[in-house]
């Protein structure tokens, strides 16, 4: 396609005389210090359809790890993963860990999955808070707040300044994952720690499910056992469309996704969870299903396919807002 620009007689000299103007004020002006460089951004916020649910995926915050096979691929030599890490474009020698809650609007309840590092965690992390009211909503507005499972990465946010951060909501956790950390002292590790500080103050209002449990029409559980006893992922149905909320199935894109067999540190039954990785993710694959991974890239949003012995990473575009 052809552009055409006209410009008058009038409009052309002034422009040159702007030019040679311009030209002599530089020429007297000092040189000034460049500006400072910003650093990495990322927008709080993504928004998605699934069918009429609104779907928002928060940044919590992100962290530069290093030395990652101390957390991925320790079933497996240097080599292996270097060379892993080497075809997929990301170096063998850190990484980046993204925390990622959900929130979604049925049109009838507001439903927070997870709730990040909390205030301990800032200003890397702890971030939640800020995401939601950067999405429109209120933390006062939260109907329900629904725990995947007990590490503090998703229940730290759960108080704010010694009180309930989601004053207005009831809780949902699965059965098995609230009794087996609740079984055990308090002061028996730092999960238990903080769930005698953080959750069990809000057992009066928490529902217990399993594994088929409906946390609200059209949210269903589905145990994934492995990551941690009760480890639970939620589906999203509604207008004919899903979209699974996948917690901690797979905690890296490349390193959990294309080897689900690969340990991983903080899965507490390590066998088990790899079986749990490649049923679910096969089944997302085959059923062409759509997730969010709490700690894949943010806005942490993609699709599964399958590749090899293993499975293959794609970050959704535009799919979900069509």
């Amino acid at each position: 396609m052809d552009v055409k620009v006209e410009l008058s007689r009038r409009a052309a000299l002034l422009g040159a005389g702007g030019a040679l103007a311009g030209a002599g004020l530089m020429s007297a002006s000092p040189v000034l210090a460049a500006a400072e460089k910003q650093g990495a951004m990322t927008a709080p916020v993504a928004r998605y359809a699934v069918g009429g649910f609104e779907v928002n995926t928060l940044l919590d915050g992100a962290v530069t790890v290093g030395d990652p096979q101390k957390t991925f691929g320790m079933n497996v030599d240097a080599d292996t993963f270097a060379a892993a890490s080497a075809d997929n474009f990301i170096p063998a020698d850190t990484f980046k860990a993204f925390f990622t809650p959900t929130l979604v609007n049925t049109g009838n309840e507001l439903v927070l999955f997870d709730t990040g590092v909390g205030e301990g965690g800032r200003p890397a992390r702890g971030n939640m808070r800020a995401a939601l009211e950067s999405a429109g909503y209120t933390p006062e507005q939260v109907d329900v707040v629904v725990i995947t499972h007990m590490h503090p990465d998703h229940i730290g946010g759960l108080m704010e300044g010694g009180a309930p951060a989601f004053p207005n909501a009831r809780y949902v956790i699965a059965q098995k994952e609230y009794d087996f950390w609740a079984g055990m002292d308090p002061e028996a590790n730092g999960v238990t720690k903080l769930m005698a500080k953080n959750v069990k103050p809000l057992a009066e209002k928490m529902t217990f499910l399993g594994d088929g449990g409906s946390v609200v029409s059209g949210i269903t559980a589905m145990a994934a056992n492995g990551h941690t006893p009760g480890h639970t992922v939620y589906m999203l149905e509604d207008g004919g469309k899903q979209l699974l909320l996948a917690a901690d199935l797979a905690n890296h894109y490349v390193w959990s996704l294309a080897h689900p067999e690969w340990e991983v540190r903080f899965d507490m039954d390590k066998e088990a969870a790899a079986a749990t990785r490649k049923s679910v993710l096969g089944m997302l694959a085959a059923d062409k299903v759509p997730f969010v991974g709490y700690h894949m890239p943010f806005p942490a949003v993609g699709y599964v396919a399958a590749q090899g012995d293993g499975f293959r990473y794609v970050p959704a575009s535009y799919q979900l807002n069509l």
